[in-house]
């Protein structure tokens, strides 16, 4: 989640909308019902979640969100599947070895499909950290060639070593080795794993689906048993154990080219699934055209897969009640009052989103292609995990972003006897008022903190404090009805960032070294082959050199850029101070920028 700027201190207080915490603690239970298996985005389950949502705001007679319809319609990729042609082979003084899918080797659910054959070089980790002076690929010519890739990283439990000892770096990452080995130009990847270093753990094959990264790291890459690795640096006279303990010794990368003798043959066949899915909204029209945006995500992570944070129990349901049932109850709660009062000056636009944990899809999708028109949103207030507010602490991001923010929090929360410690900062982050920060719309996030159980089985019903929700709704309400009673409209604020988004994806999981400013907001959307800007900030490196919202960024200092991974692996080699060339698709035009990057603050 995004770090929340504001820290509100619950005390007493009560705003005249008087919620029913048994209401809203039936919304909850009902999302995050073990029948709704974890409402995952292309699921059977958050069609359910759809429709239900959809009969709530029917029965308000809230106006649908587009003509008839409380749905807009948009596709994702949900999932991926193994098709029924993948194979492997292996040529070895003229003897042709065929290998056993999931029994000898098995795709990742991050690979290209494709056919590839070709030589093998063996490069270590995978790894180049120009920032530890370690280099797998130093002297290793891995140009059409099929790279071998150890998982982790070197002295993983050293907490001396340079690679932080037991706390992985993003080298460890595998969507990382993969960026690699693109930049290297290979045409492939197999991954082992680092048997010596974990000496208790099984030879096991990865389960297909539980590696985190893009849909398509743009490379063909499948995992390997180590004993097959083993009997192919065994033709280069090497043991893959006493390469592991050099390597850990002093960190002088032992990466070498097999024989020409051994060609390998791969076969990766995934099948990707398009499906469509829905934001549901209603619209409660104001006597003018102007309206407040009241959001939050509905989807959830399903059964975990590759981003469950008990990665043990994956393949279990996750329910997701806090993530975020949780803030679409409030959605549902707050709309129920508000169509029982009576005409506002402004509207109210109340939407839930899919495909939040995908990578904000849903909000994107919908600031991208608005059914109102989006200069016409005074603010957007957005809803992530409002269920479990600890120590009487509740988060508040974007207060910055309006320019009438700061007053109106303080006197709500004095109103509502609540003591407030507000700092003004910025409207990125994590969760979908991210996408509505982008079209310079003024962002309100409320967020009750992380937890133990944040994206893990044990998220349920059971431990959400609806007293205390339904207290932090009526807080809202009152901001609510304070932005749409015609008071003076809001202006945008673009805010400094004190650590600066951008580069790198926030739903990979927390790694380290994310490398120089360069200034770009992300568009999560994934697109064929780039990386869309939804921003640039002012003053940034990027901004400097000419970028602009919108901008596909294609090229990076010489390297192909396909996805926001590429991109992340690219800059973070980078160092302040040096001057990139990169290339943008701008519309059907190619730009060439030179971008000096900086500092991050």
């Amino acid at each position: 989640m995004a770090r929340a700027p504001l820290v509100l201190l619950l005390a007493g207080g009560l705003f005249a909308a008087e919620f029913s915490p048994s209401e809203y603690l039936g919304y909850v239970k009902f999302l995050s019902s073990p029948e709704m298996r974890g409402r995952a985005t292309g699921s059977p389950e958050l069609e359910k979640a759809a429709s239900f949502i959809r009969e709530q705001f029917r029965s308000m007679k809230l106006k649908p969100l587009a003509g008839d319809s409380y749905y807009q319609d948009f596709e994702v990729t949900t999932s991926a599947r193994l098709g029924k042609q993948n194979t492997m082979s292996y040529w070895s003084g003229g003897r042709k070895t065929t290998l056993k899918v999931q029994q000898d080797f098995v795709p990742l659910n991050l690979s290209s499909a494709g056919r590839i054959s070709g030589e093998v070089v063996f490069a270590g980790y995978g790894i180049t950290a120009p920032e530890y002076n370690y280099d797998d690929y130093a002297g290793l010519d891995a140009k059409d060639k099929i790279v071998l890739v150890l998982r982790h990283e070197p002295q993983e439990f050293d907490e001396k070593s340079v690679f932080e000892g037991k706390v992985y770096t993003a080298h460890a990452q595998i969507f990382s080795k993969a960026a690699n080995a693109k930049m290297h130009g290979a045409k492939a990847v197999l991954l082992i794993n680092d048997a010596s270093a974990h000496p208790n753990d099984t030879d096991q094959l990865d389960k297909f689906g539980a590696t985190s990264g893009p849909a398509n790291a743009g490379i063909e890459f499948a995992q390997v048993k180590t004993e097959l690795a083993d009997k192919w640096l065994a033709l280069g006279g090497k043991n893959l154990a006493a390469i592991e303990a050099s390597i850990d010794k002093d960190l002088h990368p032992q990466s070498l080219a097999l024989p020409s003798t051994l060609t390998l043959e791969l076969d990766v066949d995934i099948k990707r699934e398009l499906k469509t899915v829905h934001n549901v909204g209603a619209y409660l029209p104001g006597e003018t055209s102007e309206y407040a945006i009241i959001g939050a995500h509905y989807d959830h992570l399903g059964l975990g897969e590759q981003f469950s944070l008990a990665p043990s129990l994956a393949g279990t349901v996750h329910p997701g009640a806090d993530d975020n049932a949780s803030g679409t109850a409030g959605v549902l709660e707050l709309a129920h009052w508000f169509s029982k009062q009576p005409k506002r000056q402004r509207g109210i636009l109340f939407l839930t989103f899919a495909g939040e944990e995908l990578g904000l899809l849903g909000s994107s999708y919908y600031a991208n292609h608005p059914v109102l028109p989006i200069e016409n949103a005074v603010a957007m207030i957005n809803m992530d995990m409002i269920g479990r507010i600890r120590d009487h602490k509740v988060y508040v991001g974007g207060v910055g972003t309006g320019t009438s923010f700061p007053g109106l929090l303080k006197d709500a929360t004095a109103r509502h006897d609540f003591q407030a410690d507000i700092t003004e900062r910025g409207g990125y982050g994590s969760s979908d008022h991210t996408s509505f920060t982008a079209k310079h719309v003024p962002v309100l996030f409320f967020f009750s903190g992380l937890h133990a159980d944040y994206h893990k089985p044990s998220d349920t019903w059971d431990k959400i404090d609806a007293p205390d929700a339904v207290r932090l709704l009526d807080l809202i309400a009152d901001v609510t009805d304070h932005l749409t009673d015609g008071s003076a409209r809001p202006q945008y604020v673009r805010v400094v960032e004190v650590q600066p988004a951008g580069e790198v994806a926030s739903h990979t999981g927390t790694v380290s070294g994310y490398g120089p400013d360069f200034g770009s907001i992300p568009d999560f959307t994934e697109i064929p082959n780039g990386v869309r800007f939804a921003d640039v900030r002012p003053g940034s490196p990027a901004a400097k050199a000419g970028l602009k919202a919108g901008d596909i960024l294609t090229e990076f200092d010489g390297k192909r850029i396909q996805n926001l991974y590429d991109f992340t692996y690219a800059l973070r080699a980078k160092k302040p101070g040096q001057e990139v060339l990169v290339k943008v698709l701008r519309g059907t035009e190619t730009i060439e920028a030179k971008v000096l990057l900086t500092a991050r603050k």
